[in-house]
């Protein structure tokens, strides 16, 4: 905090010299935002001067008409940009150097988005501006707040402030019961899928995974000198009779239970029983990745794994990579009591321990209720996109596709016939220039079924249209090329 001099300018005027309806200010855009908008034209067209106090908030409202919240939110917003500066017992201030102004920086969007990536890629998100306004006065103030806990290596486990408010998270989420201890901080899932099996298993161990399956983590386990054993899935997930079959001896299980990729399978009571069984006798652990149970559209999901089992054979995979956005690179899981030493000793020995600066903030968004809210708003936004998305792919296929419309997660399987073969499906993908993946890519050993695994969170709604459109174009194409071959 800087120090207020006593010779400080005079005190704040009564009233500030505000524009809220000029050019600058977004009709649509929120109380919070267009304040903002005002203070920060008032600030940059030297209405203001650096140093000059800003009224309290309470004044502020008064004057303005808008709540004392939308005032308290647009000022520290004004600190998170580095326009305003707050002292403890002296109130809010111009900043003494105004940041340089940038062009549309203070034309609000309702969602950030990934421009970069083409319709159907997986693993993009929305962010509402409002919880982006909110992350970045948490980072503000955490930054202003910098502390020693910065300065030295910390808990392998990463700050328990996150890992109490993750806590909570799955207790209220997810129905899953845990003390902080049990939670470690990673990166993502893939970077805890190496900390936990380096604890767990022993080189040429093996691993039940779904096939199909994600097949990074397929990749990942195996990378790590696992041996991968395919496990078929059905309507009712992993099927456990095939994996006792093939591997009964296997060490662990990687699995996605509340929505299968990507299949989007749940998998059912009685098959979550009896692979809790298996772990049980077979003293195998399971790693349950619950990668997008957030983001469920219809109906109650089922308890996690995990929850089922009170963390005794299922280690929990969660990741903020889906629910805020995938460059904060925050992951967690939930361990068994009797695996904390271990995992804990394995993550020090790999990378001493997470990064602490984004912790707090993340935190803060966590305790505040701004993360649900943004996974509130950015809920209705996806749904949305998957509606729109199985519509215009059902319709323009005219049959050549069949796309189920599932009830969870962030992506959908559309489908050819089975008895297509999977290379008609590439040359569809390629020719509608499509991103997204193949469906017959994601097996390991089953036969593959032919068809397109397709994001819809993280892309616009017309976006998505127009690529459905072109992909059902040259969906129907192919078999038409495939039947006219037939005949000739």
């Amino acid at each position: 905090m800087r120090k207020i001099p006593t010779n400080s300018p005079s005190p704040a005027k009564a009233e500030l010299p505000l524009d809220l309806t000029g050019p600058h200010i977004t009709v649509s855009a929120s109380a919070a935002h267009r304040l903002y908008q005002a203070l920060c034209e008032m600030i940059v067209s030297g209405l203001v001067r650096p140093g000059e106090p800003l009224p309290p908030s309470r004044a502020l409202a008064q004057q303005t008409g808008f709540g004392r919240n939308a005032v308290v939110t647009a000022y520290e917003r004004l600190i998170a940009d580095g326009f305003a500066e707050a002292t403890v017992g002296s109130g809010t201030f111009v900043a003494a150097r105004i940041p340089a102004r940038v062009a549309e920086a203070n034309k609000p969007k309702a969602v950030v988005e990934a421009p970069r990536q083409g319709a159907f890629a997986l693993g993009c998100t929305h962010i509402d501006e409002r919880a982006v306004q909110r992350f970045r006065a948490f980072v503000g103030r955490r930054m202003r707040a910098f502390g020693p806990e910065h300065l030295h290596y910390g808990d392998p486990r990463g700050s328990r402030e996150l890992r109490a408010a993750i806590a909570d998270h799955l207790l209220s989420a997810r129905g899953l019961r845990c003390d902080p201890d049990q939670i470690m901080l990673t990166s993502g899932t893939l970077h805890a899928l190496r900390i936990v099996l380096s604890a767990i298993l022993k080189a040429g161990d093996q691993v039940w995974c779904e096939d199909p399956g994600y097949p990074i983590a397929r990749q990942t386990i195996g990378q790590c000198g696992y041996r991968t054993v395919p496990i078929p899935v059905d309507a009712h997930g992993l099927h456990v009779a095939r994996g006792r079959a093939a591997a009964p001896s296997a060490r662990a299980a990687y699995v996605t239970p509340s929505h299968q990729f990507p299949l989007g399978v749940q998998m059912s009571m009685p098959r979550r029983l009896e692979l809790l069984d298996w772990a049980k006798q077979a003293g195998a652990f399971v790693l349950e990745d619950d990668y997008d149970s957030e983001f469920r559209y219809d109906g109650a999901p089922l308890m996690s794994l995990a929850g089922i089992d009170h963390l005794q054979r299922v280690i929990y995979l969660g990741t903020f990579a889906k629910t805020w956005f995938p460059g904060l690179r925050i992951g967690y899981c939930a361990l068994p009591e009797r695996l904390i030493a271990d995992v804990t000793a394995a993550r020090a020995a790999l990378d001493r321990f997470p990064g602490t600066l984004m912790e707090g903030a993340v935190a803060d968004m966590l305790n505040s209720g701004a993360f649900a809210a943004n996974l509130k708003r950015v809920r209705k936004l996806y749904r949305e996109a998957r509606d729109a998305l199985a519509a215009t792919l059902e319709a323009k296929s005219d049959g050549a596709l069949s796309v189920p419309v599932p009830s969870q997660g962030l992506h959908l399987v559309a489908r050819f016939d089975p008895s297509v073969d999977p290379s008609r499906a590439a040359e569809a993908k390629r020719a509608a220039g499509a991103e997204g993946w193949l469906l017959a890519d994601t097996y390991s050993r089953a036969r593959p079924l032919p068809g397109f695994v397709l994001g819809f969170s993280g892309h616009t709604v017309p976006q998505l249209v127009a690529s459905a459109e072109r992909l059902a174009r040259e969906s129907r194409s192919v078999l038409r090329a495939r039947s006219s071959a037939r005949r000739a």
